[in-house]
């Protein structure tokens, strides 16, 4: 199964696919324009990867620290396809990215050190 990364924490917003085998990922300006088409941005790098939502057994999402229209729109939709699909949620701390190797979340996940729906933003002033 695939896990789907959704950081907006940052100054780009960040989707990643990672699987056993590869990983897909895409980044765009953290900017207002593409938080108004912030859905339409992830459904198309799904689409241009051949993966479906149902195809997702875990979301992971950046709580923060982060601003709060970029924390707000990635926490909402990170919520709204869980709930809709039926998708594990697990928010993650910008601090655990190290160097920006994501694929450290999948390892923090397995030994339980992330934990599944507890979303806490953490908002920078």
């Amino acid at each position: 199964m695939k896990n789907l990364v959704i950081d907006a924490a940052n100054d780009k917003i960040i989707f990643l696919i990672i699987n056993e085998k590869q990983s897909y990922t895409t980044t765009h300006i953290n900017s207002r324009e593409n938080f108004d088409r912030f859905m339409n941005l992830l459904l198309s790098f799904l689409k241009k990867n051949k993966i479906n939502l149902d195809d997702i057994e875990r979301i992971f999402v950046n709580q923060g620290p982060g601003k709060f229209s970029s924390l707000r729109i990635s926490l909402s939709v990170a919520k709204a396809i869980s709930l809709s699909k039926n998708i594990n949620l697990i928010g993650f701390d910008q601090k655990v990215i190290k160097n920006g190797n994501y694929n450290d979340l999948l390892k923090l996940y397995k030994k339980n050190l992330l934990i599944k729906s507890l979303i806490k933003p953490n908002y920078s002033s």
